[in-house]
């Protein structure tokens, strides 16, 4: 079965409120029931881009930026891996789990399949 990774992507420059504890109890349950599905491989926040460093190869030399990365509007705030049937299931997923926030936030997933490479090639 292929798998695919939605990045969660956020607008650093404008943080979120503090969820409720309804928005808590939403996520809990997607996730118990993704889990038990077989789907969910792995999934993680990433730390602030004021924690993190860009690495750049450029004119054959390598440069380093650290973080924050201000001048980019939406940076990767998160991702899952999810094991699925095909693109349609994971997309499905990934609509259940942007439902989960509130009509205030605005979140983007980005949903990709992992290139597992072909046999012999």
């Amino acid at each position: 079965m292929p798998r695919f990774m939605s990045l969660i992507r956020i607008d650093e420059q404008h943080p979120f409120p503090e969820p409720d504890p309804e928005f808590e109890k939403r996520m809990g349950a997607l996730f118990e029931e993704i889990t038990k599905a077989g789907v969910m491989l792995e999934t993680a926040g990433l730390a602030p881009t004021s924690q993190g460093t860009r690495v750049t190869w450029s004119g054959g030399k390598l440069s380093r930026t650290d973080g924050p990365f201000t001048e980019t509007k939406e940076v990767v705030g998160g991702y899952a891996i999810l094991q699925v049937k095909d693109e349609e299931e994971a997309l499905e997923w990934t609509r259940r789990f942007l439902r989960t926030h509130p009509e205030s936030w605005t979140v983007t997933s980005e949903v990709r399949r992992i290139d597992e490479g072909t046999p012999g090639a």
